[in-house]
């Protein structure tokens, strides 16, 4: 005998009412970040991964503190420079610099297709902390999966398997990093930062120069001086990247919920793939095309499942 369907739990929501702040946040994350990752592409001809990432948030973590400064931002303290460090670990060397290690092998539309699978991690994470997702938001969830198995059908990562760890170790690490910035550590402890542009600065230093000493480690050399396209990509994965789309996201994950602050990871791949062919000379199947609009299905499913 069939258990009779509780109606409350399908009933299709009213579409919140979003301050234009979320809404300002959620665009430069859908659409700036989409087009970064072909940047960091073109980028990495004269900017080797973990230097390239390194330099980029060390630049913008000081333009970024040279800001709130002169706004008369307060100093970060003892603790809150020790959380930059774990989430800029986390978030940015973790994050950014195995996904940059990962476009040295793999096409960036098949890097920002994997990244889809973020909300499912984040998602799974945060019930650890005794946070389910709404019956609209899992199913939100499960149809972008769907649609980053189909665009991960073809061959790229199955010929590159060292870019298939370095992405999976990305999306893992930035989860991780994603709930901790949102949740605290497990026990109780939050990890605080500094308050606004002071805060995001002091973890986009920190996680620069951990990625710096990576660079140093592993024996990374850029070409110097660097080709034209390579330089106006680092200077737009500074500013538009790192200082607006990096910013934006903090924001979400302080003011949302970190399931609509990862909404970007279903939009980043339709952005990702339009660029790819526009401008990078990358081919899409017909059925890459069709993953890419089961996936964008997923994310009205995930808005819609936000109450």
């Amino acid at each position: 005998m069939q258990p009779m369907l509780n109606s409350s739990a399908l009933r299709w929501p009213a579409a919140p009412r979003m301050p234009a702040l979320i809404v300002a946040c959620l665009g430069a994350t859908w659409i700036i970040w989409g087009s970064t990752y072909l940047a960091i592409k073109w980028a990495l001809t004269s900017f080797p991964p973990f230097f390239q990432m390194g330099t980029r948030f060390v630049a913008a973590g000081l333009l970024l503190g040279l800001w709130a400064a002169w706004r008369g931002a307060t100093w970060p303290t003892r603790d809150e420079w020790v959380n930059a460090a774990v989430l800029g670990a986390l978030m940015l060397g973790g994050g950014y610099g195995a996904t940059a290690v990962a476009e040295v092998s793999v096409s960036s539309g098949l890097v920002v297709a994997f990244i889809a699978v973020v909300p499912a991690l984040v998602a799974l994470l945060q019930a650890c902390y005794g946070s389910r997702p709404t019956a609209w938001e899992a199913a939100g969830i499960a149809l972008g999966l769907v649609g980053v198995l189909l665009l991960t059908r073809g061959q790229g990562f199955s010929a590159s398997p060292s870019g298939l760890l370095a992405i999976a170790l990305a999306c893992a690490t930035w989860s991780l990093g994603s709930v901790w910035a949102l949740r605290g550590l497990p026990g109780g402890r939050p990890l605080t930062l500094a308050p606004g542009a002071a805060g995001y600065a002091s973890q986009m230093l920190l996680g620069g120069m951990m990625l710096l000493a990576l660079s140093g480690l592993v024996g990374e050399r850029p070409v110097l001086p660097p080709d034209g396209r390579a330089l106006a990509s680092w200077l737009y994965l500074v500013v538009a990247g790192s200082i607006i789309g990096f910013s934006a996201y903090m924001v979400l994950l302080q003011r949302t919920s970190a399931t609509l602050a990862s909404t970007y990871t279903f939009i980043n791949p339709l952005i990702g793939l339009v660029l790819g062919v526009a401008l990078g000379g990358e081919a899409v199947t017909p059925l890459e095309w069709t993953a890419a609009a089961v996936v964008s299905g997923g994310v009205i499913l995930l808005l819609l499942g936000r109450r």
